[in-house]
Formats: C-alpha cells, sequence, structure tokens
C-alpha cells in the first residue's frame, strides 16, 4: 500500500507541476500585443518621418532587416539613412497589423504601403513584413525584420 500511496503522491506532484507549467506559458500580460502594436506604428512613423533618434530607441543594437530579395541591412544602415535622408516618404503605413506574443517575443504580420522617393527616384509598393520584437530589461526591441517581395 505504501509503495502505490507514493506512486500516486509522485503521480499528483506531477501532474500538478504541469498544470502550472502550462498555466505559466500561455499567460501573456493582456498589455503586451496592444503595447509591441504600439510600438512598431510609432517605428513605421519614425521611419516616414525620418525620426532617427525614436529609431535608436527601438531598434535593438544587433537588429537586422532581410529583404524579399535576401539583402540585408543593419541597425547602423537604418539609423544612417534616416539621419540623411536617404528616402522622403509621402506613405509609410501599415494597412493591416496582426500581433502575436509568446512570452517575451512578439511578432508583428503587417501589409505595408510605402510611397516616396529615393534619391531622384519614385518609388510605390505594398509588402508584407514580420518584425520580430524581444523583451529586454530597457523594455521591447525590435530584432528582426524580415520583409516580402513588392506585391503585384
Amino acid at each position: 500500500m505504501k509503495t502505490s500511496s507514493s506512486a500516486l503522491l509522485a503521480g499528483v506532484v506531477v501532474c500538478g507541476f504541469v498544470t502550472i507549467a502550462a498555466a505559466v506559458q500561455t499567460v501573456v500580460p493582456a498589455d503586451d500585443a496592444a503595447t509591441v502594436a504600439a510600438l512598431d506604428t510609432e517605428y513605421q512613423a519614425a521611419v516616414k518621418h525620418n525620426d532617427a533618434a525614436t529609431m535608436d530607441r527601438i531598434l535593438a543594437d544587433d537588429f537586422v532587416l532581410v529583404t524579399g530579395r535576401g539583402q540585408t541591412y543593419t541597425r547602423a544602415d537604418l539609423i544612417r539613412d534616416a539621419r540623411n535622408k536617404t528616402s522622403v516618404y509621402e506613405h509609410q503605413e501599415e494597412l493591416e497589423q496582426k500581433v502575436r506574443v509568446w512570452g517575451d517575443t512578439a511578432v508583428v504580420t503587417a501589409l505595408l504601403w510605402i510611397k516616396g522617393t529615393s534619391g531622384d527616384k519614385p518609388f510605390e509598393r505594398k509588402l508584407w513584413f514580420s518584425d520580430t520584437y524581444v523583451r529586454t530589461p530597457k523594455g521591447w526591441r525590435y530584432v528582426l525584420g524580415q520583409a516580402s517581395l513588392p506585391l503585384p
């Protein structure tokens, strides 16, 4: 009887730990998705206005953007381009946005409409992107961007 009682107790304890672990993994503060959505919208507005200071605050030190053609840009590249006003934007807006949060990681998927000039060349396109944010001691930081090819 002692063996079966010990086995039963061990089973109950294991089930309890599994239940607690599952609950901890699925609990996401209600405002995390809203916080990241607002931060990503703020980032897109900073790009539109070539606001290097805001971009600098949001981008992680090791940030990288990968375009649909496989070209990569670092945090330093994007901030330099903003300071130099390499592109001037008429539009840089998210038309659709969905945020998914898993603990300290969040992914924003959105349809982006951009229109403006780069040098003397006009551009306009829509593309899908996924932006990955990570919660750090300093708050959420944008660590990775992945953009699609321009949509037809």
